[in-house]
């Protein structure tokens, strides 16, 4: 099977192609030919007015299965990932069962020889994502464990991640923390400061998340290894990240997409859509958060996908679960960032950034190649609702809503999905 893409701008600084207009032939999950002839295909997308990027990587995503299937599994996963423009999506521990033993790892990859988008298990540092006792660590890796983490749960056991950053550097492992004090985090709701405090509702202030970056990077000195930390919020995070990295720590981060759209401003109408961890903070640290994607202290952009069921999200602000479900709609509320965030830096962020954290082969845009590439159209509207919906979910501010920016093609693994 083949297909062409016509007159689609490409963007991948990796490729001789790089901001050049060009028709793309697929055949048989390779690129076949690249430049200005319009060869033969079994199908053709008009690519004009589209941008062609290497294939998008999530580098932090629930699919709650095993065991939360009524929120989301993992076919309606892969379904919102294809839809968003993600090829990649490295899964978190946190179902039920954790992920913390070969065959849970297997379950989550069983199905990616059959599959375009591909999962990538991450499994438990932590017995039960308890902070207690480890997990078999070595024999994860071997099952296919790309990094380790207790995912959502912060890792409190000081000692255990001591032990754990020691123990991975056997096979150049990877750890990811969540950095938040759950002393200083116990029973909040929203950033800490004035909206919380006209609410009357419990705040987390970012000194919970600054303290444990602290600690973190403090301990990554003493052990040596690899140290990622996920979903920073705070602007002296990114601070201390940067001087971690100065003195050539290996230490990486990422930032939720929405963290840089929305403010605490969006909390005051009590919309439990916008209650998240960690929470919306304040415009001075979403300036900080930006500042430190230009400058290369922050690595990757996620979605930190998080669907959630209206028993658990459609209640009174203080009692909703946390989350958001912007998987889908990463590149509408990516358009809302555009005049600050130049489109290649955002792209980067999606694709050589995650991949580069996990070691894993970054896909070009180049005549041979294996095609592992998305296609969207950074302008085109569309509704966001019941129908377009991929996820089993609807925890999202832009649901029911007209949005600009929309994905047209996935290729991967010899697979293709036309939008």
């Amino acid at each position: 099977m083949s297909t062409l893409i016509t007159e689609a701008k490409i963007i991948d600084p990796q490729s001789s192609h790089h901001r050049k207009k060009a028709n793309v032939l697929i055949k048989n999950g390779v690129i076949s030919s690249i430049g200005n002839t319009r060869p033969k295909a079994d199908h053709v997308i008009d690519g004009k007015g589209a941008i062609l990027s290497p294939g998008w990587l999530d580098l932090q995503a629930n699919f709650c299965d095993p065991g939360y299937e009524h929120k989301e599994d993992l076919t309606s996963g892969r379904d919102v990932a294809m839809a968003g423009g993600f090829t990649d999506v490295a899964v978190l521990p946190n179902t039920s069962p954790v992920i913390q033993t070969k065959n849970d790892i297997e379950y989550i990859k069983r199905d990616n020889a059959l599959s375009l988008v591909q999962l990538w298990p991450i499994a438990a540092i932590s017995k039960d994502t308890a902070g207690e006792d480890f997990t078999e660590i070595l024999d994860l890796q071997a099952a296919g464990a790309v990094a380790f983490s207790d995912g959502l749960v912060p890792l409190w056991n000081t000692d255990l991640l001591r032990k754990t950053l020691q123990y991975v550097q056997k096979f150049d492992g990877l750890i990811i923390n969540r950095p938040c004090d759950q002393w200083l985090s116990r029973y909040g709701v929203m950033n800490e400061g004035i909206h919380s405090a006209l609410l009357g509702l419990k705040g987390i202030p970012a000194l919970a998340e600054e303290i444990t970056v602290a600690r973190d990077i403090q301990i990554l000195t003493y052990t040596g290894g690899k140290l990622h930390l996920a979903n920073l919020s705070s602007s002296k995070s990114v601070s201390l990240v940067r001087k971690a990295k100065k003195k050539g720590l290996q230490v990486t981060c990422d930032v939720a997409l929405h963290q840089l759209v929305y403010s605490d401003d969006a909390t005051l109408n009590f919309e439990a859509n916008f209650k998240v961890m960690p929470p919306l903070r304040t415009n001075n640290h979403i300036k900080a958060l930006i500042k430190g994607l230009k400058d290369g202290t922050i690595d990757a952009i996620v979605s930190s996908h998080q669907p959630q069921d209206e028993e658990n999200k459609k209640l009174e602000f203080d009692m909703a679960e946390d989350g958001m479900n912007n998987m889908q709609v990463m590149l509408p509320l990516y358009n809302r960032l555009k005049d600050e965030i130049p489109l290649e830096l955002f792209l980067s962020k999606l694709t050589t950034g995650p991949r580069d954290i996990l070691g894993i082969a970054n896909p070009v845009i180049a005549k041979g190649a294996t095609a592992n590439l998305t296609l969207f159209h950074p302008t085109e509207k569309w509704v966001y609702d019941t129908k377009t919906n991929q996820s089993k979910a609807v925890n999202s501010p832009l649901f029911n809503q007209e949005v600009k920016g929309k994905v047209k093609a996935v290729f991967n693994n010899g697979q293709e999905q036309i939008f």
